[in-house]
């Protein structure tokens, strides 16, 4: 869960020696293989799901690193778990109410940390997080790498960058207001977050 979705801004570090010029990187990715994969790993069992239902942009403006705005939205409904059973509970009021709470939404408010390796930055990215209608404010690490000039490479009909994005965190199911404190013998609080999104800058 995880709208990680996030707000992967941290090629700020990367970006920062190019040439200045605003970037936007749009993640809706058209081969379907950006994905976020959750674990919730309880005594008596372990659900692994995953997502490839993710769209969002990040602009960075590149002769000012700490210029960064954007979010990642993932579409709840395109939540999968194995079991069919439990991804009616997943669904239902009880758990995500995706009916009535459709997106999950990570929204960039500030870049920190930045570090460089060549064309691959880290950071530690803070923004909000929304999931079932409940906003907190959350910082996940991430890691970046810059890759100008490789959008055709991946498979795209178009010139343009790329902006690689990694990251691995944790939430807590009860600060969203789901079902806290209950079922943690199956369903546990913490639920294990890893995303692995690549946005695109084609160029016109």
């Amino acid at each position: 869960m995880k709208k990680t979705l996030l707000t992967l801004a941290a090629a700020i570090a990367a970006l920062s020696n190019t040439s200045a010029e605003t970037l936007t990187f749009d993640f809706k990715d058209p081969k379907g293989v950006n994905n976020i994969i959750f674990k919730l790993d309880a005594p008596l069992e372990s659900i692994n799901g995953t997502t490839t239902g993710i769209s969002g942009a990040v602009t960075i403006d590149t002769a000012n690193v700490g210029q960064v705005t954007g979010k990642i939205v993932v579409e709840a409904e395109t939540l999968q778990v194995p079991n069919p059973v439990m991804k009616e509970h997943l669904k239902g009021a009880k758990w995500l109410d995706m009916k009535t709470h459709p997106e999950i939404r990570f929204e960039i408010q500030e870049v920190k940390n930045t570090r460089r390796e060549g064309d691959t930055g880290t950071a530690d990215v803070k923004g909000l997080f929304t999931l079932k209608g409940v906003t907190k404010e959350i910082t996940v690490p991430v890691k970046v790498t810059y890759l100008p000039g490789k959008l055709k490479a991946r498979g795209g009909d178009k010139e343009g960058d790329l902006l690689v994005v990694r990251s691995n965190f944790k939430l807590n199911r009860s600060d969203f207001g789901i079902q806290p404190g209950e079922y943690t013998d199956k369903v546990s609080e913490e639920i294990d977050i890893s995303l692995s999104l690549a946005g695109a800058a084609p160029k016109e």
